[in-house]
């Protein structure tokens, strides 16, 4: 059973790879419709991946709890080792997609808070931001 929990977990980890790398495509090309249509799935594909996890990590509790005297690694196959190695890569490799979407959509927000700002300047008062009295969308200058 832990062997299919992890086959399945690694095919959570490897979509949720493809949709990060779709996204960051797309935010290049500012594409943004497709990546509204496909946070539904990514969170599918997160809920999935993290029932998997559990189900993982009960797996070898219970391996753990029938053998208490026995090392984990001695408890597992050679596939499972190899299963393991895997999604600590397949991790790795997600970490990093969504380091680079991070990226990106610090960079495209930070673009529209400054056209935003420019066009209708706000000023602090309190914790609060407003609309400064002397902004206006057009200015005409002669």
């Amino acid at each position: 059973m832990l062997s299919y929990h992890l086959q399945s977990a690694l095919s959570d980890l490897r979509d949720l790879i493809k949709i990060t790398e779709s996204d960051v495509e797309d935010i290049k090309i500012a594409n943004h419709n497709p990546q509204f249509d496909r946070l539904k799935l990514k969170e599918e594909k997160l809920k999935s991946f993290e029932s998997k996890k559990a189900m993982i990590d009960h797996e070898i509790a219970s391996l753990i709890s029938i053998n208490p005297s026995t090392e984990l690694t001695q408890l597992l196959n050679e596939e499972q080792h190899e299963y393991l190695a895997e999604l600590k890569v397949e991790l790795q490799n997600l970490r990093d997609a969504n380091k680079r979407y991070a990226k990106l959509v610090l960079a495209v927000s930070n673009l529209y808070n400054t056209f935003l700002e420019r066009l209708v300047p706000t000023e602090m008062q309190g914790y609060n931001r407003v609309a400064s009295k002397d902004s206006t969308i057009l200015k005409v200058r002669v």
